[in-house]
This record gives structure tokens, C-alpha cells and sequence, in this order.
């Protein structure tokens, strides 16, 4: 009786399976009705059939066939629908005004709904408000949850404030998701920035990065080491899920070999920590740039009395050194019509004055004349070594003085060639603002630095090549540039102008650059 029993279960088994596979196939015929495909119908986006044949996945365009079988889809019904997870500052904060943004710019109708687990859930209707184009969920998380999402089929795209970590990028090239290290699958969306903030009337205005690892250590205790009242320092952070710790033990605490004290203040969000910090006439804390609150941002130092504050200008062009992209991480799967437009307008202008408006910096370039940089020119000057002479600092000045520089920044993993994920996007970037016309019948220098670790003339020859290779990199994404568009030249002046103390490693990064001068 139990053998007849198992042997039923088998048969119905098989009987169900089969009947489903059946239930999921459809046939795609050409309108002459020359070819014919039959498989498993596994996704329609709008615009195109995927399904598994005999010949492995194909996507066919679905204006030149004929659908039949029990799982095609109700062309007219179609809904596109896509999810986004990832960091919760992004989330809350500035995705949902560039999809609001989106929808107006399009024409759609929108409604928002909260769902549960920290998620909002945008509908976007069509012109005549009753039926939906699509439906879009917004998970605000972390940026580990947002790629756990994305690795597991919850997510479509991520939001993250990191990049893709090595195992984040093999186990998805394992699960067919593509390279999320490569340019196409990967951009900067908008910038933010960490900035040490007190409360109004603290007399320390200014801290090293090494002070600020060691407060936040709590191997400084009393604000009159800094040079502040006798008093002791209490300290601020929001919680882990927000976003803002992770990257500041990676960018401040990590490098300099600190962990974090136990006597640490948390807080739920940015806004609450701002709103403690104002109110504590001893506390100091971490805020995101976008919301400083009514705190006193405190400048960033370096030993060798570089400075840098947290600016629009700076953070865009990536010379603060707690600068924190907005990176937004794509699978290698065509999303449905409306998520590509989606995309292609995060890079128009309209998505920029969103951004700007959500209290983010946006990527529009900015340019700025010498002029303006006087700071920078000084430092050249007062940190120059023996084995940079007054005639490369002249030559620098003279060959600049006639430019303004462009807030596009590339900059580069130790004695190499090899771009950093933000850089990445900024050839994508600056590739799309040259096949635009952005800077037609103007002629662009791409201009390279070093660090000062080493010999001069081997960091010249390395600035060089730095320059050169980021030129090709943008002229090689450019690919539908045309003749009239501006011309593409290479400088380079090594270790000439630092923007940062080379005994640190932050400094080393933020010195080994590529910028870009328009003439």
C-alpha cells in the first residue's frame, strides 16, 4: 500500500510538473509568418519577449511577432514593474523626489503608498489617471541588504553609498547578473559628503583626520587638547542601518587603525543627531552634508596645514576627502521600457535641479577659473620640494592661467592606471557631455597629478600616463562623437599641485588625479 502510494504521488508529480511547463509556454510567430519560436515564457518588459528555447534564452521585439499559448501576456494590461533597494539616506531622502520628478516630466499620474519593511510603493498612471503604466517599490535599508536583494531576485536596482565589494561582484557574475564593476552597470547618481559637526559657538573649527579618528576612538576626551574649553567631549553617531557609520569607519576610523569607543551616543536618523548635537555645547558628531541641521560644520586639516572644507565645488569635484557617492548598481537584464527612461533621466537636467532641490549635489559640471584657486596655487608653492623647481610651477601656472577647470575629477587606486568606481561613472559622465555637445569648439586638457611619494620625474611620467589613459578611456565611451566636437589633449605636472598632506593615505588618494582644464 505505501509503494502504491509513492508510485501515485511520483506519476501526479510528474503529471503537475508537466502540466505547468505546458501552462508556460508560448509560441512567437513573425508577422509573414517565415519563423517560428516556441519555449518557456519567462518575461515581457513593455517591448520585448524573453523565453528559453532549444537555443537558450533569446529576447525577441515583440512589435515584429505573433503571440500564442496560455502564457502570453495581456499586451494591454501591461504593467512595468521594478524595485530599488538599497542605503537609507538615498532612499528616504532623494529617490523618491527624482521618481516624483520622473513622473512629472513624463506626464504620469502618482500615488504613494507605505508598505511594510521600510518600503514606498510609487504607481504610475497614465494620462487618462485610471490605468497604471507602472508600479515601482522603493526599499530603504542598507547598502548590504540593498546588493543582498539584488543577489536573491528581490531588487532590480541598488542604491548603495559603497562600492560593490569583490564578493558582492563574483557571486553576481555566478548568478548571471553581468560585471557590476563594469561602466554600464554602474554610475554616481548624486554626491553627499560626512562632515564633523558641533554645536554653534565651539571654538574648535578646524580638525585633523588623524584628531577625528582618535576623538571618535576616544583617545581624546577633553576639547582643550584641540584647543577648546576644559571640558569632556561627548559623541554622536546614528545608528549602523542609516548608512553614515559604515563609511565613516571605512574613510576615517579603519586607515588610521581606531575602533570606535563604546561611549557613543545613537541615533535613529541624520536629523535627530543634528538636532542633539546643536543642543550639546560639548558634543560633536557625524552628519550627512545634504543635513547638517543648524551644527557647525567643522574644516577638515591636514599636517602640513593643507585645509579643505566641505563646499558644493569640493565635494564635486571630489577634493573633500569624506566625499560619499550615490552609486546606483544595475544587473545585466533589460529592465522594462519605462525603468530605462527612468535611468536615462537621472543623467538630463531636470533630474540635476531634483537632486539639487533634495539638498544632494548633482553631477552638472561647473567650471572655475585659476583665479578662484588661489588656495591651491599657494599650497603648490609653500609645499614645494627640491625636485619641484620654480620653472615646472611657472610652466604649470602659465599653461593654466588661461583655462578654467572643469569639476569632473578622475582619481585612482595606488601606482596605477586604474580608475575608483566614482571615477568610472565620470567617464560615462563626461563621455555623454561630449557626444551632447557640452563642449564643442572648445578645446579639453586632461591634466594629471601625483603624489609626492617617490621621485619626481617617475611621478611625471606616471601623471602622464594617467592623463593619457583617462582620455582614451572617455574618447573610447564617447563612441558617437563627431568631428566639431572639442579637442582632446594631455598635460600632466606630477607632483606640482597637491590638494592634501602625502603622509596619509587619504591625502596620497585625493593627489593622484586626472582634471579636466577647458580652453
Amino acid at each position: 500500500m505505501m509503494i502504491l502510494r509513492a508510485a501515485l504521488c511520483a506519476a501526479l508529480s510528474l503529471w503537475f510538473a508537466g502540466q505547468a511547463a505546458w501552462a508556460n509556454d508560448i509560441t512567437l510567430t513573425s508577422r509573414d509568418g517565415s519563423v517560428r519560436l516556441t519555449g518557456l515564457f519567462l518575461s515581457y518588459d513593455g517591448e520585448y519577449y524573453r523565453i528559453e528555447t532549444e537555443y537558450g534564452v533569446l529576447t525577441v521585439d515583440g512589435s515584429a511577432v505573433d503571440c500564442t499559448g496560455p502564457a502570453c501576456p495581456d499586451l494591454g494590461g501591461y504593467v512595468a514593474e521594478f524595485t530599488i533597494a538599497g542605503a537609507r539616506g538615498p532612499a528616504t531622502m532623494l529617490m523618491p523626489a527624482l521618481i516624483e520628478g520622473f513622473a512629472l516630466r513624463q506626464g504620469y499620474a502618482l500615488s504613494r503608498e507605505e508598505m511594510p519593511a521600510a518600503a514606498l510603493l510609487f504607481t504610475l498612471y497614465e494620462r487618462d489617471g485610471n490605468r497604471p503604466a507602472a508600479r515601482i517599490t522603493l526599499r530603504a535599508a542598507t547598502s548590504d541588504e540593498g546588493f543582498a536583494d539584488l543577489l536573491g531576485g528581490e531588487a532590480d536596482l541598488v542604491l548603495s553609498l559603497r562600492e560593490a565589494t569583490a564578493q558582492e561582484i563574483q557571486m553576481a557574475s555566478e548568478a548571471g547578473l553581468g560585471d557590476l564593476n563594469a561602466t554600464r552597470q554602474s554610475r554616481v547618481i548624486a554626491l553627499d559628503a560626512l562632515v564633523p559637526v558641533v554645536a554653534p559657538g565651539n571654538p574648535v573649527t578646524r580638525l585633523s583626520m588623524v584628531d577625528l579618528a582618535d576623538i571618535f576612538a576616544g583617545r581624546i576626551v577633553n576639547w582643550s587638547a584641540l584647543g577648546g574649553e576644559n571640558a569632556p567631549i561627548t559623541l554622536h553617531l546614528t545608528d549602523p542601518g542609516t548608512g553614515i557609520e559604515p563609511v565613516f569607519l571605512r574613510r576615517v576610523m579603519r586607515p588610521h587603525a581606531r575602533d570606535l569607543a563604546t561611549a557613543i551616543i545613537r541615533h535613529p536618523s541624520n536629523a535627530a543627531l543634528t538636532q542633539a548635537v546643536a543642543a550639546d555645547p560639548f558634543g560633536i558628531g557625524i552628519a550627512s552634508f545634504a543635513q547638517p541641521g543648524n551644527g557647525e560644520i567643522v574644516t577638515l586639516t591636514g599636517s602640513c596645514g593643507f585645509e579643505v572644507g566641505a563646499s558644493p565645488p569640493a565635494i564635486k569635484s571630489g577634493d573633500y576627502p569624506l566625499t560619499a557617492p550615490v552609486y546606483l548598481y544595475m544587473p545585466a537584464r533589460r529592465l522594462p521600457r519605462l525603468g530605462r527612461e527612468f535611468l536615462s533621466y537621472l543623467r538630463s537636467d531636470a533630474a540635476q535641479l531634483v537632486i539639487r532641490r533634495a539638498r544632494f549635489i548633482d553631477q552638472m559640471p561647473e567650471e572655475s577659473p585659476v583665479g578662484d584657486q588661489g588656495d591651491r596655487l599657494a599650497n603648490a608653492i609653500r609645499v614645494a620640494g627640491d625636485e619641484t623647481g620654480l620653472d615646472r610651477l611657472q610652466a604649470m601656472v602659465a599653461f593654466l592661467g588661461r583655462q578654467t577647470r572643469l569639476s569632473i575629477t578622475f582619481r585612482f587606486d595606488g601606482g596605477s592606471t586604474a580608475l575608483d568606481a566614482s571615477s568610472r561613472s565620470n567617464v560615462a559622465l563626461l563621455a555623454h557631455l561630449l557626444v551632447t555637445g557640452w563642449f564643442d569648439s572648445r578645446k579639453m586638457t586632461f591634466v594629471g597629478f601625483s603624489d609626492g611619494q617617490g621621485a619626481a620625474e617617475v611621478n611625471l611620467r606616471l601623471s602622464q600616463r594617467r592623463a593619457e589613459a583617462v582620455r582614451d578611456a572617455v574618447r573610447g565611451s564617447a563612441e558617437a562623437l563627431v568631428t566639431g566636437g572639442p579637442e582632446l589633449m594631455v598635460a600632466a605636472f606630477g607632483e606640482a599641485m597637491p590638494m592634501a598632506c602625502d603622509d596619509t593615505a587619504w591625502g596620497r588618494r585625493v593627489n593622484r588625479r586626472v582634471e579636466i582644464w577647458l580652453e
